[in-house]
Order: structure tokens, then sequence, then C-alpha cells
């Protein structure tokens, strides 16, 4: 199994966990639960793809939607879903991030394969990390969370920095995208409890 493909499974099934539970705090039924996790897990990986012009890892793959299916069939099982305080609760936060540090760094890899420029992998990275966020906020007409809080798209253009760099002037390894992966979960979790915010105009 490449780096790649880890860091796409912990990213799918900790964003998967953290849109099934924006759509309880929406009072959503089963199937919006169904359709939040997915586009919440899968939206932005359908969008990188696209843009490379592969056909999207998703619909040629059945892991990522199984998956998925697995994240939301253990949270109702395991009634994650009662007594939740939206946005509350620790298990929230660091799944978000898992996710964040995940999709960020697989959406970087794939740049780097396809042998983008730096823009073009920041890019990457950052529409992995966030697409399918945007897509779920946009679809229950809410502002995404990327536009107007905390220190959470940053993170994804500095992990993408990060891997440019070192794919140019050092070897991409193991080792230096595993510390990168601990490095964004951690300033996201730091950002989050320190409440950084970019400035607003």
């Amino acid at each position: 199994m490449t780096l790649l493909e880890i860091a796409e499974i912990i990213g799918i099934a900790a964003f998967a966990l953290s849109g099934f539970w924006v759509a309880v705090e929406e009072k959503l039924d089963l199937l919006g639960v169904f359709i939040a996790s997915f586009l919440t897990a899968l939206g932005g990986g359908i969008i990188r793809d696209v843009i490379v012009g592969k056909l999207p890892y998703s619909f040629v793959n059945f892991l990522p939607s199984m998956i998925v299916l697995l994240v939301i069939v253990f949270a109702i099982v395991l009634k994650l879903h009662k007594n939740f305080g939206f946005q509350k609760r620790k298990i929230f936060i660091i799944s978000d991030s898992i996710g964040l540090a995940s999709f960020s760094i697989s959406g970087a890899l794939i740049g780097l394969e396809t042998e983008l420029n730096y823009f073009g992998v920041v890019l990457l990275a950052l529409i992995t990390a966030v697409g399918g966020g945007v897509l779920r906020d946009v679809l229950l007409n809410r502002v995404p969370m990327i536009l107007k809080a905390e220190f959470y798209g940053s993170i994804s253009i500095i992990i993408g920095t990060f891997l440019f760099l070192a794919d140019r002037f050092y070897e991409n390894n193991i080792y230096i995208t595993v510390s990168l992966f601990l490095f964004g979960l951690a300033l996201r979790l730091f950002a989050f409890y320190k409440n950084w915010q970019l400035p607003k105009v």
C-alpha cells in the first residue's frame, strides 16, 4: 500500500465521521446523513481527480464508498449521534483535523505525481482537503468554514508547500510524510484551541 493510498483511507474515514456529525447537527434524515458524509469524505478527491484528468478514485474503486458506509454504520451502532453538542466534542475536532492533514497530503502527492508546479501542488492539496466540506456546506446552505473561521485552509497550503519543497530539494519518503501529517494535525488542533483567526477585511 502506497503513502497516497494510506493518506486517502485515513482522510476518507475521518471526514466521513465529521460529515456524519454535521448532518446530525442539521437534523437531517438518514438519506441526508449519507449524502453529507459521502460529500464530505469524497467530494474533494473527486474534484481533484477531475482537475488532473483522472477518473475519480472513488468511482473506480469500491474501497472509498465502503469506508464511508462502515463509518456511518459504526457511528449509528455506537450511537455517536446521541447527546452530541456539535463541535464541542473533542473527537469531532480530532477527526476533522485528521481528515484535513491526510487529504492535504494526498492532494499534494497527486500534484507532484502529475508534475504540477508549486501553485498546482498547493491548490490540489487545498481542494482535496476542503472541497468536500465546501460542497456539503453549500448543499446545506451554510457559509463554508474555510471562508469565515479558524486557521483551517492555511494548514493545507503549508503542508502542500513543505511537500513541494521536500520533493524539489530532498526526497519524499514515509518519514517526511508522517512528520508532515503529525505537524499538520498538531497545528490544526493548536490553532483551534488557541482560536487563531486570519485577519478579516
